[in-house]
């Protein structure tokens, strides 16, 4: 994988906050021409970054797991 992929991984932004994981999967695999499981950890960091820096952009399909936080939400 590219030196400068934390960077480039953005490029899927708008697929993980819309809760379209294996298309965010295929966009960062085809833009950094990685692996497959490259791009799965790459997804996996921005999916965590992105929780972190924009919890209330989320707008993933309906039952989509959502991350616990304490806050007394379902489940």
């Amino acid at each position: 994988m590219n030196e400068s992929a934390p960077a480039a991984v953005t490029v899927a932004d708008e697929k993980i906050l819309a809760g379209h994981i294996l298309p965010a999967i295929r966009a960062i695999r085809t833009h950094l021409g990685c692996s497959l499981q490259e791009a799965v950890l790459a997804f996996h960091d921005r999916h965590e970054a992105l929780r972190r820096e924009r919890p209330g952009a989320f707008s993933g399909p309906p039952g989509a797991p959502v991350e616990r936080d304490g806050s007394g939400g379902a489940g």
